[in-house]
């Protein structure tokens, strides 16, 4: 029989799945520093982001055949080495997207109408304060209108992207090697032949940061990889201007977004992962300008029953 060890757990659904597939599913959590030793008893390991599989426990597991990873990205994995073994490694780039793409404006509305802040001090100040509140919170912003940049276009950005044109947003894309991108807008979905085509084209990476209003991140970050916002781009952005991170953690350099902030030059941030994970800085859990969640994007019900099925889905077909 084939054993599967689901170290950072599954969707119900998906292990349902899976057993009735014929497959052992172990769902106990194996400690990092025991993977080594104990992936050894297993032909597939099914990770989320809280697990890492290494070259040691990989050169150390011969049984494993596949490693499954629940969401994008695959920095947790050496993939490389993993394919040089013969080991498949799968991930689910789509089931996650909606729900990644809905916390961004989660941030976004929040922060435009200072959601984050109020809701921090209107149960310490309402009582005595609620009129010197509402004067600090009534300069608050509208979406509509306002330019969105987004750098990386793969399923994530893209709906982000559909969010933001239903708001009447003005976009502007980055994507590394690509003159246009489209997406296909499903609004009247109950209606047949109702999907319209939208085209846009992409715009360098400086006049994106010059003239957005807001700049979300969608991309992939390998480890030891170099900031892709630091002091010189935040530099060239508009002054006000707001950041939303829901990639990984270091995409921003968490130094350089916090001077921006308190300089002023940042109006407000949103993050929901961060450098340190799982301890993120005290600065930046205490700065009002940030609005803060606990790398939650994918983590919705309807999610993470996608990501499951799809995840059994191809752990299926690789071992049937």
């Amino acid at each position: 029989m084939i054993r599967i060890l689901a170290n950072d757990g599954i969707d119900a659904t998906g292990k349902k799945m899976l057993t009735e597939a014929g497959f052992e599913v172990v769902t106990d959590k194996v400690p990092q520093q025991n993977l080594v030793t104990e992936l050894k008893n297993y032909d597939a390991v099914l990770v989320r982001s809280a697990s890492t599989i290494t070259r040691e426990i990989i050169e150390s597991c011969s049984s494993l055949r596949l490693i499954g990873r629940a969401g994008i990205g695959l920095d947790n994995i050496d993939v490389e080495y993993a394919k040089h073994k013969g080991i498949k490694v799968v991930n689910t780039p789509d089931a996650s997207s909606q729900s990644v793409a809905e916390i961004v404006f989660a941030h976004l509305f929040g922060i435009a109408r200072f959601l984050h802040d109020s809701n921090r001090k209107m149960p310490a100040e309402g009582l005595e304060k609620f009129e010197t509140l509402k004067k600090n919170y009534s300069a608050g912003l509208e979406l509509r209108g306002k330019t969105l940049g987004i750098i990386g276009f793969g399923k994530i950005g893209q709906a982000v992207a559909r969010i933001a044109i239903g708001l009447g947003m003005n976009i502007k894309v980055f994507k590394l090697h690509a003159a246009e991108v489209q997406i296909e807008l499903d609004f009247f979905k109950p209606l047949a032949n109702s999907a319209v085509v939208v085209r846009m084209k992409t715009v360098p990476f400086e006049e994106l940061l010059q003239t957005s209003d807001f700049i979300t991140l969608h991309v992939p970050f390998p480890k030891g990889a170099a900031p892709i916002i630091a002091k010189k781009e935040i530099a060239m952005m508009k002054n006000g201007v707001g950041l939303i991170n829901t990639s990984r953690g270091g995409v921003i350099a968490e130094d350089d977004l916090l001077e921006g902030l308190n300089s002023g030059k940042i109006a407000f941030a949103g993050l929901d992962v961060f450098t340190g994970e799982p301890k993120p800085r005290r600065e930046l859990l205490t700065n009002p300008k940030i609005s803060l969640t606990p790398h939650t994007g994918a983590s919705t019900r309807e999610a993470q029953e996608r990501i499951g099925v799809e995840l059994a889905e191809k752990v299926i077909n690789f071992f049937k």
